[in-house]
């Protein structure tokens, strides 16, 4: 069964424009599965995939001998698994500037630098998008279009009533722990998930792993994995992840980028505007993927009896702000006021657990006095309300709803 993804009218966007389209991200993602519903809507097409050594082959060794059988007979061609390619910009420039007419789409499992080769190749002929897993609004669409629909009506309404805001959070806290790779979405057990996870976990990675960064012993990078993971939504110290992997800051620096060129981990830098005042350095470590870091921790307890619920919480709304192409950074100060989210480098974002009633931490407040933001949002699990204070407007949004900042962030703009 096909889930529609929000990527997909994106990309359609741009079936009509002469550049190369690259779909790249995690493995695991729905890549594949995306190409072939785009592939299926396309007359005169084809689909092609590297994992065929002989394709790939001929196209890194006799690339015009690849144009005349797999090019010149179709109008567009997908070209799928495209980072198994050893002269991947090459290849697609060379047949960019002789065959005119043709569309060419590519998908890969690491970002744009590691995906196509010799990128520099393609300046101004490709365009790129991103395949994150599934966002919690595409989860709902696998496991209840009715309930999706009805979800997507309240995203520009007020707050949601008690029975529907329970059946939401439902499903909201079990994407909290299982994530949103599609295979585990669609899944008819927890058991079968936990398993998908650990293979994504086990298999994609340590391949990567031994692809890309050609490590024979793996067990550093495992061990830097996972102290990654248990540090989720904290600032990290270099130095400290040297010694804990006993390997050299530099070693730990090179596979963090990997880590983040697969899409497994991201490094959240500071907002300052105040070198004196405000931290500069230290990211922010998160995962892409709240229920690959559960696999990696070796824990699926419920929500509710966590003891981390607070920077899982924290974790998920980072990759649903990821998936909406934000711009996230963090705040801090020297004297310790943190503020967790700053988006576009305006608006600040608080993941707060539960609340009982509407409270403004120390905090924010002393984000707002000195910034002075439009708006600000405190995400949790029930409250919905607004507050006029004299600097900023104040936004208690629902963990779900409040990734959906668009309709808020649209009125914001035109006030």
């Amino acid at each position: 069964m096909y889930v529609e993804r929000d990527l997909e009218k994106k990309i359609k966007k741009y079936l009509s424009a002469p550049e190369i389209i690259s779909v790249v991200g995690a493995r695991q993602a729905g890549k594949t599965t995306l190409l072939k519903h785009l592939q299926a809507g396309i007359r005169d097409s084809s689909f092609l995939t590297f994992e065929d050594i002989e394709i790939r082959e001929l196209f890194d060794l006799d690339i015009k001998s690849f144009i005349e059988l797999y090019i010149k007979p179709a109008r567009v061609i997908f070209l799928d698994e495209f980072q198994y390619s050893k002269k991947g910009g090459q290849g697609l420039k060379f047949i960019y500037d002789t065959v005119p007419g043709r569309k060419l789409i590519i998908s890969g499992s690491s970002s744009l630098d590691l995906t196509i080769k010799a990128v520099k190749h393609l300046t101004g002929r490709i365009l790129s998008f991103t395949l994150y897993p599934f966002s919690f609004r595409e989860v709902l669409r696998s496991k209840d279009k009715r309930l999706s629909k009805l979800f997507e009506s309240t995203l520009e309404g007020g707050p949601i009533e008690p029975p529907l805001l329970e059946r939401l959070q439902k499903h909201y806290r079990e994407f909290v722990i299982y994530g949103g790779y599609p295979r585990v979405a669609t899944a008819q057990s927890d058991e079968e998930k936990k398993e998908i996870l650990r293979n994504i976990f086990q298999i994609y990675l340590l391949r990567d792993v031994r692809d890309i960064l050609g490590l024979v012993d793996d067990y550093k990078m495992l061990s830097l994995v996972k102290a990654l993971a248990l540090q989720a939504g904290q600032a990290i110290s270099y130095d400290e992840l040297a010694n804990l992997t006993q390997q050299n800051t530099p070693a730990v620096k090179r596979q963090m980028n990997f880590l983040e060129k697969t899409y497994i981990a991201s490094f959240l830098r500071p907002y300052f505007r105040n070198r004196r005042t405000e931290l500069v350095k230290n990211p922010k470590v998160y995962f892409l993927d709240t229920g690959l870091r559960n696999a990696i921790i070796r824990d699926f307890k419920p929500v509710s009896e966590r003891q981390d619920k607070g920077a899982l919480y924290e974790n998920s709304v980072f990759s649903e702000l990821l998936k909406k192409d934000r711009l996230v950074k963090y705040w801090r100060t020297k004297s310790k006021a943190e503020v967790d989210f700053v988006i576009d480098d305006q608006i600040p974002l608080e993941v707060k657990s539960s609340l009982s009633k509407p409270l403004v931490g120390k905090s924010l407040h002393s984000f707002i006095a000195k910034y002075q933001p439009g708006h600000a949002f405190i995400l949790n699990e029930s409250l919905f309300e607004s507050l006029r204070t004299r600097k900023s407007m104040i936004h208690w949004r629902y963990h779900f709803s409040g990734l959906n900042l668009e309709f808020d962030y649209k009125k914001m703009r035109s006030r």
